[in-house]
């Protein structure tokens, strides 16, 4: 028998650069520093994909989508999570909800979480409300707190579809 309800969690940390532009929730944010990596390098929907696939038992995100193959350099990280989210949907999986944190110093991020939220549920197939995004700083230590880097968490639900 399927398990009727999983549970997946992700996370991802990305450098802080000049000359990238910042990506998070598949929208871009106005700041001088962006994600280094070698897609879009979008962390926070990275980390959404490895929730996801961590619940539904298909490895992470590096094994689907490998920062050594030349398809995925400077890929749309929407892409990306369209692509696992239908792994999901094809175990017969959808989903329950998804909660986040980002951590990072700056830029404030809070006026920007309801187009992230309508982003990541529109690709979800879920309504706004089942998408739940927080943002912290890291108190001004570490790499985060020093603005070289970020951190995002994610955990998902997903539930038997039917």
């Amino acid at each position: 028998m399927k398990t009727p309800i999983r549970i997946g969690y992700g996370y991802d940390t990305h450098r802080l650069v000049a000359g990238r532009k910042l990506i998070l929730g598949g929208i871009e944010i106005p700041h001088h520093k962006g994600l280094l990596g070698h897609s879009d390098a979008d962390a926070l929907l990275h980390a959404i994909c490895d929730a996801l696939l961590g619940a539904t038992n298909l490895r992470d995100i590096g094994f689907h989508f490998p920062d050594t193959d030349p398809q995925y350099k400077g890929v749309d990280s929407r892409i990306l999570l369209r692509d696992t989210f239908a792994l999901v949907k094809q175990k017969g999986y959808v989903l329950g909800n998804m909660d986040a944190t980002i951590i990072a110093e700056k830029p404030k991020l809070n006026p920007h979480i309801p187009a992230m939220q309508a982003v990541i549920a529109d690709i979800l197939e879920t309504e706004i409300g089942n998408i739940s995004i927080k943002a912290t700083t890291h108190e001004k230590t570490d790499a985060v707190g020093n603005e070289e880097s970020m951190i995002v968490q994610a955990v998902v639900l997903i539930v038997r579809e039917g």
